[in-house]
């Protein structure tokens, strides 16, 4: 089913976007492209935030956030509360983020994670359903923290 998807990256993985950008597109899938597009040192915060927005704002259903390592960005999406991003480096830990924690983001390091792997990582993370039941509560506190008790 195709999705409406938000990619971003700072400069240490433009080319890994700039590829899964077009690999989603030829997937059937809508892409918001981001930024950035070239080897110019950037500042991951700014494209972390910026995909994080396209997620509140409902521009994007679901992120893919990339930067070296790909903490610092998931960090960076991670500070608004719409997003929940997940650092992912292979298919299981995409499908539990889906499915425990109903993450609509999730982050990859281009230099860690080959591009055949990030597109595994994706796809199952596009394919998974959150689970819901007993998760539900659980998520509701990761956008919600004063809903936790002290």
């Amino acid at each position: 089913m195709p999705h409406a998807i938000a990619i971003a990256s700072d400069h240490a993985a433009y080319a890994m976007k700039a590829e899964l950008a077009e690999w989603l597109r030829n997937e059937g899938h809508e892409v918001l492209d981001l930024g950035t597009n070239g080897p110019e040192s950037v500042d991951y915060p700014d494209y972390g935030y910026r995909l994080a927005k396209a997620i509140e704002t409902g521009q994007a259903v679901h992120g893919v956030a990339l930067c070296g390592s790909g903490i610092g960005i998931s960090i960076a999406v991670n500070r608004n509360p719409a997003a929940r991003c997940a650092l992912v480096s292979e298919p299981l830990s995409a499908s539990l983020a889906r499915q425990h924690n109903d993450a609509n983001v999730i982050a990859l390091g281009a230099r860690l994670v080959g591009i055949e792997m990030a597109k595994a990582c994706i796809t199952t993370f596009l394919a998974t359903e959150f689970l819901g039941d007993r998760h539900q509560r659980r998520v509701e506190k990761l956008s919600h923290p004063e809903r936790s008790p002290e």
